[in-house]
């Protein structure tokens, strides 16, 4: 039962974005499995990112919306809060309730309202400003926090091969 209902809530969700396509990103199928969605992400403008062209999957529990999808980056990601294979790590894609190290607030963690698209604009948002508090990818983190250059330097070279992978 539960499987079917949250089956049907991802179908009307992939139809709403159809319809009504959020700018910075495209989502569809994994063929035709409809806990499975393929994102291609755009650099958000006037961030180290822009121009690039990031795929990730999004992987649905058969109890979403009561728990959160999984979000990994198939593109090479250079973040923060982006883990070495490829996982993203922000507050809403937590399972809901208290955070048992104390970081986040129960309302900062998962929550059944929200979809695909506030899943996606949180992740543009963390692309155009990191949060290396509580990093992911400690190495990232840390050449952000202690040598910038490089660390643009790094994301230039991401943005450029992900453009590359866009045309093979």
């Amino acid at each position: 039962m539960a499987e079917s209902q949250s089956a049907l809530l991802l179908q009307r969700q992939l139809k709403e974005l159809s319809k009504s396509p959020v700018p910075g990103f495209s989502a569809g199928l994994v063929g035709d499995n409809i806990y499975e969605w393929d994102v291609m992400i755009l650099g958000p403008e006037g961030t180290l990112y822009e121009g690039g062209f990031f795929k990730a999957r999004l992987s649905f529990p058969t109890s979403y919306p009561q728990m959160p999808p999984q979000m990994r980056f198939i593109s090479q990601m250079w973040h923060p809060n982006v883990y070495e294979d490829g996982r993203v790590c922000i507050s809403i894609l937590h399972e809901p309730g208290e955070d048992r190290w104390g970081y986040e607030s129960a309302a900062e963690r998962w929550l059944p309202v929200h979809t695909v698209e506030t899943i996606v604009l949180s992740v543009i948002s963390m692309l155009s400003g990191p949060n290396d508090e509580s990093p992911a990818n400690a190495k990232a983190a840390k050449e952000w926090r202690e040598d910038p250059s490089a660390f643009k330097k790094r994301v230039q070279r991401t943005v450029r091969q992900s453009e590359e992978d866009m045309y093979q």
